[in-house]
């Protein structure tokens, strides 16, 4: 019997890769989506889908129950991939803004996880990876609330791998840089329903911000396609003993190994250029 996998987030990019990739490799993939049209689209593409708000628990609770019921009642594994970032300075960003980021980001992924591990901790197996980003490692200017977000992702992983020690149930982390999804559009509308561009002083940097997020194209010289985080993450699932971190993207390698090697104060001004 193929083994299970619920991935959150998968209407398009690294999800929608993902469910796809592992159903190829033998998985029995439960994919979910935020839109029902999603889950429709997921389901004629011949997929197994569920609706999964993260923002809202009773969304996340009767996804597990369905979840379960296709499966059998056991789960393997947990692709917690759904995400998006709320971009703009924090003294602009409304409290409701960061709270809205957090129930998604982090909150959200948390009552899905404790949901999900009786029945990893039952069979005395499991894997859980966790799509956090580059701006879980470093952070920079007027990405405040996806950076806390993805910083407290990389802690609470931290925290969890280390509680599941010995259960059979091992946790990784998925960090990648930059990937052409929809992730720029979906940041466009959160900006544009929480900053007040024209009241800010940082309303210059702001249009450069709007520019950044509306150019077509790759968004970096250094952006890859979905694809690239599908080997990390079979490795995460299927090796005996998975890594703790996957760097995806050379801008991940190497904030990784800049923050280790520079000072703060030099770090902080490379951030600046790169974030300028």
């Amino acid at each position: 019997m193929s083994k299970s996998i619920l991935i959150t987030g998968c209407s398009s990019g690294i999800g929608h890769t993902a469910a796809h990739f592992l159903k190829e490799k033998g998985f029995r993939v439960i994919a979910s989506a935020r839109q029902s049209n999603d889950v429709i689209s997921l389901k004629q593409q011949g997929l197994d889908a569920v609706q999964l708000d993260l923002a809202d628990e009773a969304s996340i609770e009767a996804a597990v129950e369905q979840t379960l019921q296709l499966t059998g009642g056991g789960l393997y594994g947990l692709f917690n991939n759904g995400a998006y970032g709320q971009p703009g300075a924090l003294e602009d960003l409304p409290t409701a803004a960061l709270r809205e980021q957090f129930n998604t980001n982090l909150f959200g992924t948390h009552h899905l996880t404790r949901l999900i591990l009786p029945a990893m901790l039952a069979a005395g197996e499991g894997r859980i990876i966790q799509n956090s980003s580059v701006l879980g490692l470093v952070a920079m200017q007027y990405r405040g609330a996806y950076n806390a977000s993805k910083f407290a992702l990389e802690g609470y992983t931290d925290t969890l791998r280390l509680e599941l020690t010995g259960s059979g149930v091992h946790i990784s982390l998925l960090e990648p840089g930059p990937i052409e999804t929809r992730f720029r559009a979906n940041a466009e509308a959160s900006f544009l329903r929480h900053i007040t561009v024209g009241q800010s002083r940082h309303r210059q940097a702001y249009r450069q911000t709007l520019a950044r997020l509306q150019q077509p194209g790759p968004s970096s010289r250094f952006s890859l396609e979905p694809d690239a985080c599908m080997a990390p993450l079979l490795h995460a699932l299927t090796s005996t003993r998975p890594k703790i971190r996957y760097p995806v993207t050379r801008p991940t390698v190497m904030m990784g190994w800049l923050r280790r090697l520079l000072s703060a104060r030099a770090l902080d001004r490379l951030l600046l250029k790169a974030g300028g």
